[in-house]
C-alpha cells in the first residue's frame, strides 16, 4: 500500500512538472483575450444604448450573432477562415476567437451597469454642461464599474476554463500539455485530475482576488456591498 501510494505521488509529481511551463501560455491567452473582450464589450455595450435606432440595432445584432455561435465554431472560423486569409498564427486566431466571443458577453454587462444609474445622474451632469460623452465618461462609467465588476470577474474566470478550447487548434496550452502527456504515457485518469487541480486553482485564486476588489472598490450601500 505505502509502496503504491509513493508511486503515485511521484506520478502526480511528473504530471505536474510536465503541466506547469504551459500554465503561463495559458494565463497569457486568457489575458490578451479577456483586454480585447472588455475594449469590444464596452463599445459594444456603449452602442448598444445608442439613440440612433441603427446603431443600436447594429450593436444588439453583433452581440445576438455572437452569442449564438459557439466558441469553438468561432475558433475553427477565425483559424481556418480567416486566418488562412490574413495570415494569422494560432496565438492571435485564438485570442481573437476567444476575445470576439466574450465580448458579446460584457457588451450586455456594460450596458445593464450604465443602465443601473438614474437617470438624475444623466440630468445632473447635462444641467452643468456637460456633453453626452463628456457624462458617459466622467460620470456614467466610473459608477456603473463598480456594479460591473463581479460579473466581469465571473466571465474573466469563464474564460479561462474556456481558453481550453483553443487547442483544438494546436497551440500548448494547459490542456494541450494534458493531451501530449497522455498520449505519451497513456495516463489518462492522474493526468486529466491534474489538468483538472490546476484549473481549479487558478480559479479559486482569482475568485479570492474578486472578492478583495469588490471590498476595496465598493462603497457603502452601493454597488456590489451588501447593506
Amino acid at each position: 500500500m505505502i509502496e503504491w501510494i509513493s508511486k503515485q505521488v511521484v506520478l502526480y509529481w511528473d504530471i505536474f512538472k510536465y503541466l506547469l511551463p504551459a500554465v503561463p501560455y495559458t494565463i497569457l491567452i486568457t489575458v490578451c483575450s479577456f483586454v480585447l473582450a472588455l475594449i469590444l464589450g464596452l463599445i459594444v455595450g456603449v452602442l448598444r444604448i445608442s439613440r440612433v435606432r441603427s446603431v443600436a440595432y447594429l450593436a444588439g445584432l453583433y452581440i445576438n450573432v455572437i452569442r449564438g455561435i459557439p466558441l469553438l465554431v468561432q475558433i475553427f472560423f477565425i483559424y481556418f477562415g480567416l486566418g488562412g486569409i490574413l495570415n494569422l498564427d494560432r496565438f492571435f486566431a485564438g485570442v481573437i476567437a476567444v476575445g470576439i466571443c466574450y465580448s458579446a458577453y460584457l457588451a450586455e454587462i456594460f450596458r445593464s451597469g450604465i443602465e443601473a444609474i438614474s437617470v438624475g445622474q444623466h440630468e445632473a451632469a447635462q444641467s452643468l454642461g456637460m456633453t453626452r460623452f463628456q457624462t458617459l465618461r466622467h460620470v456614467i462609467l466610473p459608477q456603473s464599474m463598480r456594479i460591473v465588476l463581479p460579473p466581469i470577474a465571473n466571465e474573466f474566470i469563464a474564460s479561462l476554463k474556456d481558453s481550453s478550447l483553443v487547442s483544438i487548434i494546436g497551440m500548448r496550452e494547459l490542456t494541450r500539455a494534458g493531451r501530449e502527456y497522455y498520449s505519451q504515457y497513456f495516463v489518462d485518469f492522474q493526468t486529466w485530475f491534474m489538468v483538472g487541480l490546476i484549473y481549479l486553482i487558478m480559479t479559486i485564486t482569482l475568485s479570492k482576488v474578486v472578492k478583495y476588489l469588490e471590498k476595496v472598490y465598493s462603497v457603502k450601500g452601493f454597488g456590489s456591498q451588501k447593506t
